[in-house]
Parts: structure tokens; C-alpha cells; sequence
């Protein structure tokens, strides 16, 4: 297969992302939602379609639908009603799902991404609730093993998030897939663990091919299915996009009879697999759900939503470029870990008085121990005013990084301040101008190769002078001072 398409050819991507909010129960009925309960015991009469139950929305998981949809900048419908979705599966013991056709409570939304720093809006068609339905589990051996039904998740509630066909790249379908991943964690309406399928994501992708009189023709749209990552989301779009370009090539004459197709993703041979011809709205015989009322969205509802929403990562990355002067990158990083870190940093950043050498530690040091223990920050040693304090010390004394970091060891086994960690390991900063001149001098008369390079315009030469000293005071001279003197030591030579 051919590893690119031509820049005239526009790839075209449209991401349907289901998301299970964080509700204790499902959406119509109070079966618990925890995940790895034993198969099908999270079950009752109305979640498994047994005739004559009556359903009752769960008024919380509105309440988180609705918070998400205003963080993703939706027009909310004042009235919004449920409807059947009329399809059979095993894994769907109703044969059919609640869910929303034509009035969803929310639409015309948009969300901001960045690729290469370059920022742009996707635009959202609709965002919608609806319940999900179970799991089927087929054996994998080949060996003829019965298949099997779970219906915990059935009736779970489920926020389904449509894009528009406005993401232009698979880079582009992987940044609006990480953006809404932090918005919806940091707004609190769900934890958005693929593993666990509280996040999935179909993807709709088709090229459109320029004509010589104008206008473009358009490859029929494959809507792939099982991307188990965002990181297969992105290499299963770049796949069909090459497919479908050497499928023009080949039957460009014919492409307009070609019908939309559903593709199954595999993931270890790369490829995608296509499966059946695309439903379409009519497919599924929609019809209002009678056993509901329809919901009427006051302002009040709308208001709280938004207090409940809190500050947005997009809005926070912004703050801490205009308050703590943090370049786009380093509020990506810090935002990107949530709000606890992003609070620790503010307070080490607030009280030691120097915002990038707080991002510095918080993002290198402090992220480097929680990863390595799939740790939170609320679980680091180190508090905001014992970190903010090591900062202060390294500003006062010019300790250097080496000897920072064994202090910042240090403090993570005994719990000590900075201060009394550097006095237990003997770290007294040498700073005193007349010492170090002389330490200088020293150097110099026993590195005349150095100098004589340094004047020949080989400013590294000067190192060796420099590491003459740090040896001599055992790595606790302040580096600025020293580098201070030595350019004036080095001009008298």
C-alpha cells in the first residue's frame, strides 16, 4: 500500500465518541454501574426489556449531559424528548435503544484543538444521551466455543458526542480526541477509561478528490468500528484514507456507486476490514419513546451546569500564560495532568515567587515520581511549601542542579525542609566574590591551554577553568557568580 495522498486530495473525518457518565446508577433504571461486577448480576427487569416495566431517567446523568454540552459551547434545546432506536442484537435484549433523533437536547457546538501550534475549532453536529447496550464475548480460539452475553452495561448512560466532518488529518482526529478526553475529567462528567469502555469512538472517514472543471467527487464514507485507542483511532484513519485513494484509482468511474460501508479495525495487522453496508436514520425505524415524558431545560438548570463546570482547561492554560508568564507548551503539560497537579504547581508557583523554576520541578521532578508510581499528587511527599522553599534556597545561595537534586532526594525520604537537608549534607554554598577570584586565578595559571583557546574564540574553553573550580570547592560555588568573575579574570589575562 502506498504510504501517502496526494495534498489535493482532502481528507475528510468525522468522530462519533460515546462517553458513560459518572452515575452510581443507569439511566433509566438503579442498576449499579461498577465496572467488573460479576456477568450479568448489575441487572433488573427494566434493563433487561422485560414487558411491562416502565423506565425513569436517572436526573444525574441529565445533569452531567448538560454540563458537558455547555463546556463543548452547545446550543441548548429548551425541550427535548427520547426516541426508539430500533435495532436487534443479542447484547440488546429490547431490540431496541433509548435514545435521541431529531430533537437531542443539545447541538451546533464546537470544540478548540492544537496541532503544531496551530489552533482551530471542530465544529460539533449534536451531543445526545442514550443508553448503551451489553457486551457479547466470542471465543477468540477458533476452536467453536459458545458465545456469551453480558448485560451489565445495558441501560448504562452514555453522552454520544458527534463531530462534524471538519477533522482534516488523523493528527487532528487524535488532538480533538485528547482535548475532549481532559474537558470532560476536569468538568467531572466522566473518568473516560477506554480499557473499561467508558470511552469508545467510531470514526467516519471519506477523501474528496478535486475535479479538472471545478467542485470534487467524494469516496463513500467508511465508518470504522473496535478503535480501542486513541492512538488506533489515528492509525486507522490514515490507513482508510490511502485505502480509499488507491480504491479511487482503481474504480475512480464507478465511485459513485460504491454504498457506505461499516469496517471493523484490526489492530495488530494495521488494517481495516470491511464488514456490512452502512444503516442509515431510516434503517432504524425511529419513533418518540412513549413510556417518557419529554424534558423541559429551565435557565436555572443551564445556570447551575455552568457554575458546576468550574474553570476549563482551555481557559486555565490561557490564565497561566497571562499570570505565571508559562510558554504554551508548559501550560499544555501542566493543565494535561489535572487539577490537583495543576493547583499544586499554582501553589509552589504563588509561594516561591518564581513560576518557571515551579514548572520546572513540578513537571520534571515531581511528574517524573508520580509516573514511575502510577502515583496522584495528592500522594507526593513533597507539600507545595516545602518545594516552593528548595526553590527559594537554590535562589538565594545559587546552589546547582546537582547538588538541587540530591537535596530534592533527600527530602523525599526524611520529610525535612530544604534548609536542614542542606545543612545535614554539608552544603554550604561558596559565594564569597574575593574566594572564588582567587579559586579563578588559581585555575587559570594551571589551564593556559584553555585560556589561550578561550582567546582564540573558543568560549567552551573556559569550562575547564570552571570545572577546575567546582572541583576545588566540592560543586558548591554559585555558578553565576562564578561565571561573573571568570569573564572579568579572563579579560586582565
Amino acid at each position: 500500500m502506498s504510504s501517502d495522498v496526494p495534498n489535493s486530495f482532502r481528507t475528510v473525518i468525522g468522530l462519533e465518541v460515546h462517553v458513560q457518565l459518572l452515575t452510581k446508577s443507569k439511566l433509566f433504571c438503579d442498576c449499579s454501574t461498577e465496572f467488573g461486577c460479576p456477568s450479568n448480576s448489575s441487572t433488573c427487569p427494566v434493563c433487561i426489556g422485560m414487558p411491562g416495566v416502565l423506565p425513569v431517567m436517572n436526573r444525574k446523568a441529565f445533569e452531567l449531559a448538560l454540563r458537558a454540552a455547555l463546556a463543548l459551547n452547545c446550543q441548548i434545546s429548551k425541550y427535548t424528548k427520547w426516541d426508539r432506536k430500533n435495532y436487534y442484537y443479542p447484547d440488546l435484549p429490547k431490540a431496541y435503544q433509548i435514545s435521541q433523533y431529531d430533537l437531542p437536547f443539545s447541538n451546533e457546538g464546537w470544540l478548540e484543538i492544537e496541532t503544531d501550534d496551530q489552533k482551530r475549532n471542530i465544529g460539533i453536529i449534536r451531543a445526545h444521551l442514550e443508553e448503551d447496550a451489553g457486551k457479547s464475548m466470542h471465543d477468540e480460539t477458533g476452536r467453536g466455543g459458545d458465545s456469551r452475553v453480558d448485560l451489565n452495561r445495558a441501560g448504562t448512560p452514555l453522552l454520544e458526542i458527534v463531530s462534524k466532518p471538519e477533522i482534516s488529518s488523523p493528527e487532528e482526529a487524535k488532538a480533538y480526541l485528547d482535548e475532549l478526553r481532559l474537558l470532560l475529567r476536569e468538568i467531572g462528567v466522566s473518568d473516560c477509561e477506554m480499557q473499561e469502555g467508558s470511552l469508545r469512538c467510531d470514526a467516519n472517514v471519506n477523501i474528496h478528490i478535486p475535479l479538472a472543471g471545478g467542485g470534487y467527487a467524494a469516496t463513500p464514507i467508511v465508518e470504522i468500528k473496535n478503535l480501542n485507542s486513541f492512538r488506533a483511532v489515528e492509525r486507522a484513519t490514515r490507513y482508510e484514507t490511502i485505502r480509499q485513494f488507491e480504491q479511487f484509482q482503481k474504480d475512480g468511474k464507478k465511485i459513485g456507486e460504491i454504498p457506505k460501508a461499516t469496517a471493523g479495525w484490526d489492530d495488530p495487522r494495521g488494517v481495516t476490514v470491511v464488514q456490512r453496508r452502512k444503516e442509515e436514520a431510516a434503517d432504524y425505524r425511529y419513533f418518540p419513546e412513549p413510556d417518557l415524558v419529554p424534558v423541559q431545560v429551565t435557565q436555572s438548570m443551564i445556570e447551575d451546569a455552568r457554575v458546576s463546570m468550574g474553570e476549563l482547561p482551555a481557559n486555565a492554560r490561557q490564565r497561566l500564560q497571562a499570570e505565571k508568564g508559562l510558554s504554551n507548551y508548559d501550560s499544555r503539560v501542566i493543565t494535561g495532568q489535572g487539577r490537583l497537579f495543576q493547583s499544586y504547581f499554582e501553589q509552589v508557583a504563588n509561594l516561591s515567587g518564581d513560576p518557571k523554576a515551579a514548572c520546572n520541578w513540578t513537571t520534571n521532578s515531581v511528574l517524573a515520581w508520580l509516573n514511575e508510581r502510577n502515583a496522584s499528587v495528592d500522594q507526593f511527599p513533597i507539600e507545595p511549601h516545602r518545594l516552593s522553599g528548595l526553590i527559594k534556597e537554590i535562589q538565594k545561595t545559587g546552589l546547582n542542579m546537582q547538588r538541587s537534586r540530591e537535596v530534592f532526594s533527600r527530602m523525599l525520604e526524611s520529610g525535612g525542609d530544604a534548609i536542614s537537608v542542606m545543612a545535614e549534607l554539608g552544603f554550604q554554598v561558596v559565594a564569597d566574590s574575593a574566594q572564588i577570584a582567587e579559586l579563578i586565578r588559581k585555575g587559570i595559571a594551571t589551564n593556559p591551554k584553555a585560556v589561550a583557546d578561550f582567546k582564540k574564540g573558543k568560549t567552551k574553553a573556559a569550562d575547564a577553568i570552571k570545572g577546575f573550580v567546582m572541583r576545588e570547592t566540592k560543586g558548591m560555588a554559585n555558578t553565576e557568580v562564578v561565571s561573573q568573575i571568570l569573564l572579568e579574570e579572563l579579560a586582565k589575562v
